[in-house]
């Protein structure tokens, strides 16, 4: 028995895992999350079959962010998860660690010395997409200033993150309200097993929220909207109640310290439940 760091293959099969638990994950995700910090992915295995999962990435030298806490179901209850747990809060050391925990595992993360800091919602909706609405790809001549609002938003430099995240690929795309040299809203779209995610959402009012939401990529489909906003992002939660969105899930957002704090008015919406 053993638990050991993984291989972003082996990431893209616990990815798998987290469809099979109905997260939903997105189709490019495990790149940009390896990219992050390759050495936060922990595996066990017993008797060279994986087990039991766990990832602490470590954004910046004050704070990481804990996810893909998974367990085979046939293996749990005989302490593989704990194994993971363990090895993945070493790799954090002195940091801060934020997670968005399922409501099966609060109890535990509680135990463990974590605190409640509010919701994250998923919500699940059909929004009719407006062509007409005046969104442009990010380019790299903005990426520096996506970058700094990311820091600001969140209280964390995340860069190796937001540098993989923010970058458009087949399946992940950022669109931005306005003209060139214009970042005080965008928004990132990414393909799923069903749909497309927003996150993050920053917006700086609900009316540059509509037309965000309204901006899928036309080549991501038709599909269902799913998007992951703080309790605390009231300006949103109504205007995705009013577009008629149901509330399809909720984790509660811990902090094992005192959180980070930003300087810039927080995201609408989260990048995803894996990173924060």
């Amino acid at each position: 028995m053993t638990v050991r760091q993984m291989s972003l293959a082996e990431l893209e099969q616990i990815i798998g895992w987290a469809a099979d638990e109905g997260w939903n994950p997105g189709l490019g995700d495990a790149s940009a999350f390896y990219t992050a910090d390759p050495d936060g992915f922990f595996l066990k295995e017993v008797d060279g079959q994986a087990v039991a999962a766990v990832s602490v990435v470590n954004h910046s030298d004050d704070f990481a962010f804990l996810g893909l806490y998974l367990c085979r179901p046939e293996f749990r209850g005989r302490g593989h998860g704990l194994e993971v747990w363990l090895a993945g809060v070493t790799h954090a050391g002195n940091r801060c660690i934020g997670l968005d925990g399922v409501p099966d595992q609060q109890a535990n993360y509680v135990r463990s010395g974590f605190s409640h800091q509010g919701r994250t919602i998923r919500y699940r909706g059909m929004v009719e997409r407006r062509p007409e609405t005046v969104t442009r790809p990010a380019s790299d001549k903005d990426l520096n200033a996506i970058y700094a609002q990311d820091t600001e938003a969140n209280g964390v430099c995340r860069k190796a993150f937001s540098a993989a995240w923010f970058q458009r690929t087949k399946t992940r795309q950022t669109l931005l309200l306005g003209q060139d040299g214009a970042t005080s809203a965008f928004a990132t779209y990414r393909i799923c097993r069903e749909g497309v995610k927003i996150g993050p959402l920053h917006a700086g009012a609900s009316d540059q929220a509509n037309a965000l939401l309204s901006s899928v990529p036309e080549p991501f489909g038709g599909g269902p909207i799913m998007i992951d906003v703080p309790e605390s992002e009231v300006l949103l939660v109504q205007l995705l109640e009013e577009m008629g969105f149901d509330s399809i899930f909720e984790t509660a957002r811990m902090y094992s310290t005192s959180p980070p704090c930003g300087s810039y008015p927080p995201y609408f919406s989260i990048a995803s439940m894996e990173l924060g």
